[in-house]
């Protein structure tokens, strides 16, 4: 045992030596092209003189890169992550001026732009270095691993033994819906997912709520309850306010109001981890989660889990080269689009080439270190979120080129996340999953020249902009919104000495998410029926169904209870909805989803969902997005579940798995297969320990490779 301890300690100090090596000649090079970069003094050195130089700065900086660097990331926590990103290159430029300072002699010298060059380029060829170190050595690489995983059990006063029973990790892949992975991995796209599917694991798809998209989708599953979500963003006249599911005040609320449903505290209230959610779903153990965000104290706040994966130079280093790459990728592809004229097409300037990289680079690098760590650390349940997919498909298209690259980009996380269970402390079983899909199309505005506000804004009689007035177009679509604009603009003058006239700012409140569209009208209080909607606004509901642009309204009614609004006049009260009708082009479920979400106490007045075309799959966002989630139709409201064969089926042969609720139930299932944590009704994640999440994520891991620039 002495022996091969004093041989492990032997190779790991040939690595170092072969990376400082590696290092200095880099800064040799560096100082022989870059002309305000010198490691000589102003009389000249000898070639061994200069090496020494070289050697002495190299140490100093891979030093102060190890010692230094973490606590600079630590006192950093409080900035912004995209700032963050960018203040890696001049920080390590620092530590190498610094560097250069402490070379005897004074013989180093660099400007501060060049420092900030050679500084990148040091931390970029000692961290490949020691990667290819690492992977040629396999035996090394397990060593390293075990050594960690051993190191996190002893830590949380565990033995060294296997596990007996496994753990589960569910990794959501946002946005990709069951057609679109299927595709991929028949076309190759994914060659991880297509080695599974019917081989070890089962593709099964299911049907989320009218409301598709990951606040709800994503609730429900962690917290088992998607009730009273109707949308992503909705108006509340009770508190005056919009809930937003991505805001931290949104989804903190969101996850309270679930846990007082259900009385669980989450999927993964016991030896769980969450990373990179919306929710915790109960979880002690946590990084990036939206719903701990605003809470005080460094350890929990949302951007905790930056910094283990950021105290490592290396990390720091690959990930913002892998950041500026991706900007500059976003650039590029946004240019040839333009320039091929693609349609549909939407703007991708502005920060939006920021906020993609961070989704593709920055969240993903972050989240799949955490993932590993857990693993590593031997947690029985862990569920992360990847948004690369989601993000880019909204701007570029759910079947675009670029949507493509990110899918490689993923399978190839999905297959580091399967290499390290092989070296985890228990078995794991790795299930992929999505919260929703994607449906294609032009946007409302673009395809029919004005707002779905505009629309509403003229149905209600409210002033309107010239441009929006003479709403005209060739297009026959475009031609039939604007008669129904001049029809809506017409009867307000015919009927303005009888409607009921509202009070003074009670403008209507518009809000989209994705193809579905709420509008409330806030001087009341409770929901308006559609009888005193039309005594306020006769034109409103009648401009708003025969819009060809929307495909169906629900709104409340003092006759039915509710009714269901579509094109020439169509009427059906909510008890009597079938798939027929109204929602015969939404396929099977419509009917049920807008029933439920019409039981929710804060449904709109007015529920607007677009059109959708089934023989292209294509409907209209009311946002700017070209592929878009959150209402009915297409393939945006069946996502997939790709669970291990030796887990029992989620659904019974021809049945069919619907909503997030159910598929949470089927979660806690799998989780008792594998005697891991049942999931106890417990107090809100306010009531546990603070999280530690942060210790648990490897730095300077060999597995963690730059796929991006």
């Amino acid at each position: 045992m002495v022996e091969g301890r004093w041989r492990t300690a032997g190779r790991a100090l040939l690595r170092v030596i072969v990376v400082w090596v590696v290092s200095t000649l880099t800064m040799l090079a560096l100082a022989g092209v870059l002309p305000d970069f010198q490691l000589q003094s102003d009389d000249g050195d000898s070639i061994t003189r200069t090496a020494i130089t070289a050697a002495w700065g190299a140490g100093a900086f891979g030093l102060l890169s190890a010692l230094v660097w973490p606590v600079l990331v630590r006192a950093l926590l409080l900035v912004p992550a995209l700032v963050l990103g960018l203040l890696v290159f001049f920080l390590n430029g620092s530590l190498l001026l610094v560097a250069l300072w402490l070379i005897p002699d004074g013989r180093g010298a660099a400007d501060p732009e060049t420092a900030v060059v050679v500084a990148a380029v040091m931390s970029a060829v000692a961290s490949t270095t020691s990667t290819a170190l690492a992977v040629r050595d396999d035996n090394a690489y397990r060593r390293r691993l075990s050594r960690l995983a051993d190191r996190r059990r002893r830590r949380r006063g565990e033995d060294g033994g296997r596990m007996c029973h496994p753990g589960t990790v569910f990794l959501q892949l946002d946005g990709v819906g069951y057609e679109v992975l299927r595709r991929a991995a028949e076309e190759g796209l994914m060659p991880t997912v297509a080695s599974w599917i019917g081989a070890t694991h089962r593709l099964t798809p299911w049907r989320t709520d009218w409301s598709s998209q990951t606040g709800a989708s994503q609730l429900g599953i962690l917290h088992g309850s998607t009730y009273d979500v109707p949308a992503f963003r909705w108006y509340e006249k009770d508190t005056g306010r919009v809930v937003v599911s991505n805001r931290p005040a949104g989804a903190v609320e969101l996850q309270r109001r679930a846990i007082e449903r259900t009385g669980d505290g989450g999927l993964l209230t016991v030896d769980g981890a969450s990373r990179g959610n919306l929710f915790s779903g109960g979880a002690d153990e946590l990084a990036l989660v939206l719903s701990m965000a605003a809470r005080r104290g460094p350890g929990n706040r949302s951007r905790a889990g930056y910094f283990a994966y950021f105290s490592d130079p290396a990390n720091a280093v690959r990930t913002a080269l892998s950041f500026i790459a991706e900007v500059a990728r976003e650039i590029g592809q946004s240019t040839r689009a333009r320039l091929r004229g693609d349609r549909p097409r939407v703007g991708r300037g502005g920060l939006y080439p920021l906020i993609r990289a961070f989704a593709t680079v920055v969240e993903k690098d972050v989240v799949v270190a955490a993932v590993v760590g857990d693993m590593l650390a031997g947690r029985t349940a862990v569920y992360a979120d990847l948004v690369a997919y989601d993000e880019v498909a909204h701007h570029s298209g759910p079947h675009s080129r670029d949507t493509g690259k990110v899918l490689e980009r993923l399978d190839r996380s999905v297959a580091l996340i399967a290499k390290v269970a092989e070296h985890a402390p228990r078995a794991y079983r790795i299930v992929l999953l999505s919260d929703h899909g994607q449906s294609p199309g032009e946007t409302f505005t673009s395809a029919y020249g004005l707002t779905l506000k505009d629309l509403v804004r003229a149905g209600c009689g409210l002033p309107v902009s010239r441009r929006v007035g003479r709403s005209k177009s060739g297009a026959e679509a475009r031609d039939a919104a604007g008669d129904a604009l001049r029809s809506a603009l017409h009867r307000r003058l015919e009927e303005e000495g009888t409607q009921e006239h509202p009070a003074a700012g009670s403008d209507p409140i518009v809000l989209a998410s994705g193809n579905l569209a709420l509008i409330s009208f806030p001087d009341t209080a409770g929901r308006l029926t559609r009888e005193q909607i039309e005594r306020r606004h006769p034109a409103l509901l009648r401009t708003l169904a025969n819009h060809p642009g929307i495909g169906f309204l629900l709104v409340g009614s003092e006759e039915h209870g509710s009714v269901v609004l579509g094109r020439g006049g169509v009427e059906v009260p909510l008890a009597q909805l079938a798939g027929d009708g109204p929602l015969a082009a939404f396929g099977t479920g419509a009917a049920d989803a807008v029933r439920r979400t019409d039981s929710f106490p804060h449904v709109a007045d007015i529920m607007v969902n677009s059109m959708y075309d089934s023989r292209t799959g294509t409907v209209h966002a009311f946002e700017e997005q070209i592929g878009s989630h959150g209402g009915l139709g297409g393939e945006q409201s069946q996502p997939f579940l790709l669970s291990p064969l030796d887990l029992s089926a989620p659904v019974p042969p021809g049945a069919e798995l619907v909503g997030a609720e159910q598929v949470h139930r089927v979660l806690r299932c799998w989780l008792r297969e594998c005697s891991g944590p049942e999931v106890p009704i417990g107090p809100p994640q306010d009531s546990r320990p603070e999280s530690k999440s942060e210790e648990d994520i490897p730095v300077g891991h060999p597995a963690l490779p730059d796929e991006n620039v």
